[in-house]
């Protein structure tokens, strides 16, 4: 997308099911594991430039000896610091050493059998180390050391951390990850109590008691017990300090995760596409885990899947297949072929169908997938008007005719293209402020001065600046007759609380729009009523919060609101005409008809939280608060 902003983040769970020694002998390095964590965070590190980290736990320790090993960075290259911190472990060793799993094991860290790392994009919040997955709860219980990293926000932090107070608890800070952290923590305490209770009469000695923990915590119970109030969305993978190992999905499946098995390994990760790589596995036998279930993996090697609370409606997210997962999986990439496809009818319209005088590009490099299925559209449109051409021939067919017919093609061209990053050391904020809008630059002397209309692909359009001020502004140059900015995705009109940065009602433009069609049309009234119903609710129950703002969109049209947003985003002073054109939710649907989570496209959230989230934002907008709503 043009704007950028920040979003999710990026899981990888890899248990081994075998001794260190079967890798070394079957794979030629102990390393086994580690290579393939590394491998699965880079192929998702699209998913997180803030910080990476990495936990490994070893099975089967004695007392005494360290079992659990944590690296964690924030810098500029995080992933490639992480493992050349683990990968300086072992470099200096002789090959003598290197060639011996059970050395390895007992002398050297990250050796473990169930590895953990994270990539992590903040939505807010400092960029600290101490805000880098994955997260550790320490105790001198083995059974009681918890690991945890995810992918996930949630809309009720204040009352989670509340009930920890109750609970006698003191966090350090207030947190979701945090916050999680300590719940699921205070669950898996209270079950290892419990079996410890259920075992003592019967005479075990204290160690034996912690191996029967070790085998018959259930891992199912403990996260349905602490996820009860968890309202948001998220994917969330967890280590205990025996070797238990356990990912779970919400009940809506709002967040992605995928998994596969045989007898050599487990592996979980946000995306398909990375274990594909990763382990050469046919995608047939990668399984998504579904919503409202976890993966659990024993430390005794069992598997298995079953839920932890009860499943809703599937809503997963569907910025996940338009923009934010990567295109190398094979659903994916049709999907955005899809998306782009079905825009071809408007985009048409918009140029009056003059194939010959209009110039077809995308911006930004992640909206070429679904370029791709929009020249697909308008091929398959020229291939009809081509044949109603030659048919109309019919005894005048002559090869010359012919073959002038069948030589039209869509003119498509690269046209804008990103610059390196500029860097500017001017103070002055309107000279910066020029500068920076030459992070793109165009191609010169393909768009005919005057006479060709130039059509943009975007995958989104959250806020508009980056189009407004520097694409806009920069194409504008080549002199196009029109300017069609084409987004792959619908209106982005309300907040998102479920790991997207989206949380500020000012910063979208369809609702910037909205209110400039409200002042323009006398009806500002309307804000301030819906201002004083979202006031009325702040103290209710959430399940009874009702979003307020959704029925203010409805005093327009879909195309009104885009006309607004086009007049928005058309920098003073340029001589094209600028037109934008969205997908409609119906279409985005049609194309990805297994992510339906469109909440920020249509305010139908799928937690209660959700309502709670979109009116708190909009009060803030109202009283002129910068702040986030959740």
């Amino acid at each position: 997308m043009s704007d950028f902003i920040k979003h999710e983040c990026g899981f990888a769970l890899v248990r081994l099911l075998k001794p260190l020694e079967y890798y070394h002998e079957k794979y030629g390095t102990a390393l086994y594991g580690v290579n393939k964590l590394q491998l699965l965070l880079q192929k998702i590190r699209n998913r997180g430039q803030d910080g990476a980290g990495v936990a490994t736990v070893k099975l089967n320790r004695p007392p005494g000896s360290r079992y659990i090993s944590r690296h964690r960075s924030n810098d500029p290259d995080a992933l490639k610091d992480v493992f050349s911190n683990i990968y300086d472990h072992f470099n200096e060793l002789p090959r003598k050493r290197m060639d011996d799993p059970a050395w390895l094991k007992k002398k050297q860290p990250y050796m473990g059998e169930v590895l953990l790392g994270h990539l992590r994009y903040g939505t807010h919040g400092s960029n600290s180390i101490e805000a880098v997955h994955p997260f550790l709860r320490q105790n001198n219980w083995i059974s009681r050391n918890l690991v945890l990293a995810g992918n996930f926000n949630l809309t009720n932090v204040d009352e989670l951390f509340d009930e920890l107070l109750e609970l006698g608890q003191y966090p350090k800070e207030k947190s979701d990850t945090v916050t999680v952290l300590e719940k699921i923590g205070h669950f898996l305490d209270d079950e290892v109590q419990r079996l410890y209770t259920w075992f003592k009469p019967d005479g075990y000695s204290n160690q034996e008691i912690n191996e029967l923990i070790f085998k018959n915590l259930d891992v199912h119970r403990l996260l349905r017990r602490a996820s009860r109030k968890f309202d948001g969305g998220y994917v969330m993978a967890g280590m205990i300090g025996h070797g238990d190992a356990f990912v779970m999905r919400d009940p809506n499946g709002i967040r992605p995760a995928y998994f596969y098995y045989d007898d050599e390994v487990v592996v979980a990760c946000s995306e398909r596409p990375a274990i594909q790589t990763a382990f050469d596995i046919h995608i047939s036998k990668i399984e998504e885990l579904p919503p409202a279930h976890a993966l659990v993996v024993k430390c005794d090697g069992r598997v298995g899947v079953d839920t932890f609370i009860d499943e809703r409606k599937r809503q997963a997210c569907s910025f996940e297949r338009i923009y934010f997962s990567r295109g190398t999986d094979r659903d994916i990439y049709l999907e955005r072929k899809k998306l782009g496809e079905q825009l071809t009818p408007a985009v048409l319209d918009a140029v009056n169908n003059d194939y010959k005088n209009t110039v077809f590009s995308f911006v930004p490099n992640t909206a070429e997938s679904a370029f791709y299925g929009l020249v697909k559209g308008l091929e398959s449109q020229l291939n009809n008007i081509k044949l109603e051409k030659i048919t109309k021939l019919g005894k005048e067919l002559k090869p010359k005719k012919l073959e002038k017919i069948l030589s039209l093609t869509p003119r498509v061209e690269k046209i804008v293209v990103k610059d390196a990053k500029l860097r500017t050391f001017i103070a002055d904020d309107n000279s910066r402020g020029e500068m920076v809008s030459h992070v793109y630059d165009v191609t010169y002397g393909i768009v005919r001065n005057n006479k060709d209309s130039l059509v943009l692909l975007d995958d989104s359009i959250v806020r508009g600046t980056t189009l407004r001020d520097s694409i806009i502004k920069i194409v504008s140059r080549l002199q196009p007759k029109k300017i069609v900015v084409v987004s792959s995705a619908p209106q982005i009109r309300f907040p998102d609380c479920y790991g997207i940065d989206m949380s500020k009602m000012k910063e979208f433009v369809a609702f910037r729009a909205l209110v400039a069609l409200l002042k323009e049309n006398k009806k500002s009234h309307l804000l301030d009523e819906a201002y004083q119903r979202c006031k009325e609710q702040e103290d209710i129950p959430v399940t009874e919060v009702t979003n307020e703002v959704a029925a203010l969109y409805d005093e327009f049209t879909y195309e009104e609101v885009s006309d607004k947003i086009s007049e928005i985003i058309t920098p003073k002073g340029i001589k094209p005409e600028v037109k934008i054109i969205y997908q409609t939710v119906k279409d985005l649907h049609k194309a990805c008809p297994n992510n339906n989570g469109d909440w920020y496209f249509t305010g139908k959230y799928p937690t209660p939280g959700g309502n709670r989230v979109v009116n708190r934002a909009f009060i803030n907008y109202m009283e002129n608060r910068d702040k986030r709503a959740y």
